[in-house]
């Protein structure tokens, strides 16, 4: 008896993959929320300290709150891929998701190569960036 591997057992596992790293991803969110801390632009942090600077029109939001938000929309594309109904949905929105993302590490880097980013920081955030683009096409690979 051969074993066939046809495309559509190929698709399912990535759909399964891709949703078992989102949902990696968002509990990590929940257990250890720092280590989202530096992808999350100060611009869209809303400052509560009395005396603080100003608020930006987009900081809508205090970092715990993006960092919550961001691990809620994890879990429900994860969700969301793995039933067929919505998987394209779903992937877009992943897609969209990570596009997003972008922002969040780009300020990292930038800041990891300011005056006060640390040579840890550097190479840290150096790796994390180019990792979004795999993740960009994995998931827009998935709307079939």
């Amino acid at each position: 008896m051969s074993l066939r591997w046809s495309p559509k057992a190929t698709h399912t596992l990535s759909v399964i993959g891709l949703s078992a790293l989102l949902m990696a991803s968002a509990m990590k969110h929940f257990r250890t929320p720092s280590f989202y801390n530096p992808v999350v632009p100060e611009y869209l942090c809303r400052n509560d300290e009395p005396g603080g600077a100003p608020n930006g029109p987009l900081a809508v939001m205090s970092r715990e709150e993006w960092i919550a938000s961001s691990g809620l929309l994890e879990v429900t594309a994860a969700v969301g891929l793995l039933i067929p109904a919505t998987r394209k949905v779903a992937a877009d929105g992943t897609t969209a998701m990570f596009a997003a993302f972008l922002a969040g590490h780009i300020d990292a880097l930038r800041r990891a190569y300011g005056p006060y980013g640390s040579q840890k920081e550097r190479r840290i955030h150096t790796l994390r960036l180019p990792l979004q683009i795999p993740l960009i096409l994995w998931s827009w690979s998935l709307r079939k």
